[in-house]
């Protein structure tokens, strides 16, 4: 069983695991849950964090300069136990170390750091991916939280709202690789009415222009309010029938349908130079 820490403030009270820095519980002082609890006659996930790709490779092999490297789904980062690095009362920070476990399947030296913290009723999870190689570093990143739905409190039908008011284009998945047609978008002026019809053919995902922000709520009933930092990607999935929605930004997708396995040309992947960090976030305001 993997350590968890808490962390907690007068408004909210969250779990995170060792195991994939992931969270396991955010409650409001209330007693209200707002993140799915991992139930596995649906999903046993609950929020990992995606790393060192987002999605599926073909043939769950990747390729690094003509070396193949078994990879699964989502990479390896969410079946790592992580490190405590830090604590306090409101902040924790776990780091994952290129290991011998981590370099058999993806070659490089890195440091992937993930904060979770909290600020009244903003939580925000941030993830810090440093490349101590001495090449190149190629990876993708993302966050896949699960929230509940309904939410608490929330009847009637459940919305998401863009920050932009666009209508992002929508991609399919097929075998898990993203398709390459372009498909009318599901949003109207930035709004989109969930059924749960829309996962029958797996996640929605919207590679552009979903821009950094949106709004999950209630028609006239609670919202949870997201931003987005170095996060361009946005996915929204649901194993079908089941009682959450995960609001999945990211920074990389999955392979493309018929494309290459070279982790380096995997869609909207990122490359760092030796030394070279960066950062990525999002934060979640809960309803009062």
């Amino acid at each position: 069983m993997s350590d968890v820490t808490r962390i907690s403030n007068q408004y909210l009270t969250v779990d995170i695991s060792a195991l994939g820095s992931e969270m396991q519980a955010l409650t409001a002082a209330d007693g209200r849950s707002f993140l799915w609890n991992g139930d596995a006659a649906f999903w046993n996930g609950r929020s990992p964090v995606l790393f060192p790709m987002v999605g599926k490779a073909p043939e769950n092999r990747i390729s690094v300069e003509g070396k193949s490297y078994e990879m699964g789904q989502h990479g390896f980062a969410r079946r790592s136990e992580f490190t405590l690095a830090s604590s306090s009362g409101t902040m924790c920070r776990y780091e994952l170390a290129a290991s011998d476990a981590t370099r058999a399947v993806y070659p490089f030296e890195f440091l992937l750091a993930v904060e979770h913290a909290l600020d009244g009723r903003t939580l925000t999870v941030a993830a810090e991916v440093e490349n101590r190689d001495a090449r190149a570093m190629p990876f993708g990143l993302g966050f896949h939280p699960a929230f509940v739905w309904p939410i608490p409190g929330g009847v009637g039908a459940h919305t998401i709202t863009l920050d932009n008011g666009a209508e992002p284009a929508l991609t399919r998945l097929e075998g898990g690789l993203v398709k390459p047609e372009k498909l009318p978008s599901p949003f109207k002026a930035g709004g989109l009415t969930l059924d749960h019809a829309m996962f029958d053919a797996d996640a929605m995902i919207f590679p552009e222009g979903a821009g950094d922000g949106l709004t999950y709520a209630a028609e006239g009933g609670p919202a949870l309010k997201f931003s987005f930092e170095n996060l361009p990607n946005l996915a929204l999935w649901q194993k079908p029938g089941a009682p959450f929605i995960c609001i999945e930004p990211w920074h990389g997708t999955a392979a493309e349908l018929g494309g290459s396995d070279d982790i380096a040309r995997r869609p909207y992947g990122v490359v760092l130079q030796p030394g070279e960090k960066a950062r990525f976030a999002f934060t979640v305001e809960l309803p009062a």
